[in-house]
């Protein structure tokens, strides 16, 4: 049972358990709260029995007494029990499913990532989980323990009189089928709300990562009435979605108050009849009023259940997703990276690389240059196992990299990249990332080595001053030499830079490639770079071109063939000349 709980809400092994503890502890408590009407009943009776033989009331009153607080304490003890495995429990399990759910990101590929909406992840994260801590704290547990409890309730009246039970629970299953009949209603209108949320948060995303752009081209109103229009949406959408709930569930539970009317008709006949005794009378009236409430949650956590589903389900799409896996033992007699026959498309039908083959050699620089758009950067992300290829194979030292786990595949590599991420701490912090461990003297010491020492030293707290998000305190160029100490820092057998020095300076740049070319010592280096001069002393080159090998050599063979290098580095060299003519 466990198993397929797991599978319907998306719960850890323990979560599913846990789930059916608080279950039982809520069935229990619901057949617990009968039991005040019988110390209430047998009271009744004891009075009644008094006036009937003129005895004093105060007889036997203490045990009624003692009865009425041994009822009060036992349930305060199960109530105890029940806020335990509803609230602590679900919240453990909430923790773990964002463990869960962030584990799961970390281990898949980036293609993933490419097809999924930024902000829909970020919702499913936070608003997803939120609500779904809020279903398993107050409607799961509920609604099955009120199932049960009502069942039990109903039988036990069945077994004292069966016209009266009749009477009670005749209007429950049209209820239910009344709230249940409307999910395909709720689920259309909570999938509208959804897709209207996400639209606001991509709207508001995009106007704070856009926002330099917003105000240069003076569109601040345009996005401002954007924005506002999408609102609307979400809030009409919203409305006509809790309209949606509100009527079935309300017009259940209007419905369900029917019983009570019954009740009280089909006892009074029986009342005068004399098929039935006072005491009866007045004790399923009590259980009929006791009975609604529960069963008034169930219709609502019924309504609740069905909006949840629609979050489970998106939240399951992310855990059901296959991960990246492989094995954690890679020790390669070398570094060299070959591609074989190397086909890769991001989606079906769009190739961006097609059967490319080549080796980058350990101790040497293997340039990748050509058009952009040619599948440079791509074929370097495959090497460090971002993505896996979809034809061919990619190995390293002789190993499938996709038969590697990718994280112990990454510690092989050093990594810098033309989009630098660098995130809210000190710089100190944000070069230590490239090897966890490393001391201050190490840290400082690669900074130098890649020209950040300076600028670092001018910063308010130098190296323990906090960067904004993403470095936006820095320049591009700052924030690129601080990845590129990031790199030096980890000093890994393979290096792979993607436009490394785009973002610098002339003077920079060429302080920067002095301090790569201590990095690259004796290691793979994969390097790609649009400007010739960068590869200019590259040992081999592979020339990449709508996805395919154009040419590949070292940079002298290639200048003697009538090819694409030789075009560029013409190009380039004539674009140098260029001047403004006003």
């Amino acid at each position: 049972m466990t198993k397929k709980l797991q599978h319907l809400f998306a719960l850890s092994g323990k979560g599913a358990k846990d789930l059916v503890k608080a279950v039982i502890w809520c069935f229990v408590c619901n057949v617990a709260l009968m039991l005040p009407i019988g110390a209430v009943l047998f009271t009744v009776q004891h009075l009644l029995g008094c006036m009937e033989s003129s005895g004093s009331p105060m007889d036997g009153f203490w045990i009624y007494v003692g009865f009425g607080a041994a009822v009060l304490v036992l349930l305060f003890v199960l109530h105890w029990f029940q806020y335990a495995s509803l609230y602590l429990a679900t919240y453990k399990e909430s923790a773990n499913r964002r463990v869960s759910l962030a584990e799961t990101l970390r281990r898949l590929p980036l293609s993933f990532f490419g097809n999924r909406d930024l902000s829909d992840l970020t919702s499913t994260m936070i608003a997803d989980c939120s609500s779904l801590d809020q279903m398993f704290s107050h409607y799961v547990p509920q609604l099955f323990a009120s199932i049960f409890s009502t069942l039990v309730i109903g039988v036990a009246m069945f077994l004292c009189d069966w016209r009266m039970a009749l009477a009670i629970l005749w209007v429950v299953p049209v209820a239910i089928l009344l709230t249940a009949g409307s999910k395909k209603i709720q689920d259309s209108f909570g999938i509208k709300n959804i897709l209207n949320k996400r639209a606001v948060a991509d709207c508001i995303q995009e106007g704070l990562e856009t926002i330099r752009d917003i105000k240069s081209c003076s569109r601040q109103k345009a996005y401002m009435g954007k924005l506002d229009e999408k609102l609307a949406s979400m809030e009409k959408g919203s409305i006509h979605s809790e309209l949606a709930t509100g009527v079935f569930v309300c017009s259940a539970q209007a419905f369900l108050r029917l019983g009570l009317a019954t009740t009280i008709l089909t006892g009074g006949a029986l009342l005068a009849a004399g098929e039935l005794s006072f005491l009866y009378f007045l004790g399923f009236l009590f259980a009929a009023a006791r009975l609604y409430d529960p069963l008034g949650l169930v219709l609502q956590n019924i309504a609740a259940t069905f909006n949840a589903k629609l979050q489970i389900e998106r939240m399951r799409s992310i855990l059901e997703q296959p991960v990246q896996e492989g094995t954690e033992e890679f020790a390669p007699q070398n570094y060299d990276i070959t591609f074989d026959h190397v086909s890769f498309a991001y989606r079906e039908g769009d190739g961006v690389l097609k059967d490319v083959s080549f080796t980058a050699r350990q101790g040497e620089v293997t340039a990748l240059i050509g058009p952009s758009g040619g599948g440079k950067s791509t074929a370097c992300k495959l090497a460090a196992r971002f993505w896996d290829v979809t034809g061919g194979k990619v190995s390293l030292g002789g190993t499938d990299v996709s038969a590697v786990d990718p994280e112990t595949l990454l510690r092989s590599s050093s990594m810098v990249f033309q989009d630098v991420v660098l995130f809210r701490d000190t710089v100190m912090e944000n070069i230590r990332l490239g090897r966890r461990g490393a001391t201050d003297a190490e840290v400082i010491a690669a900074a130098k080595a890649a020209r950040c020492d300076d600028f670092i030293r001018k910063l308010p707290q130098g190296y323990q001053t906090v960067i904004g998000e993403n470095g936006s305190t820095l320049s591009g160029g700052e924030r690129q030499r601080i990845s590129i100490a990031r790199a030096l820092l980890k000093n890994a057998p393979v290096v792979l830079l993607d436009e490394a020095t785009a973002s610098l300076d002339v003077e920079n740049e060429s302080a920067v490639q002095e301090a790569l070319s201590c990095l690259l010592q004796g290691k793979t280096v994969l390097i790609i770079a649009h400007r010739m001069r960068t590869v200019a002393g590259a040992d081999h080159i592979i020339v990449l071109e709508d996805g395919h090998v154009a040419q590949q050599g070292t940079p002298t063979e290639l200048m003697e063939q009538d090819g694409l290098y030789r075009r560029m580095v013409e190009l380039q060299r004539e674009t140098a000349q260029w001047k403004l003519s006003m």
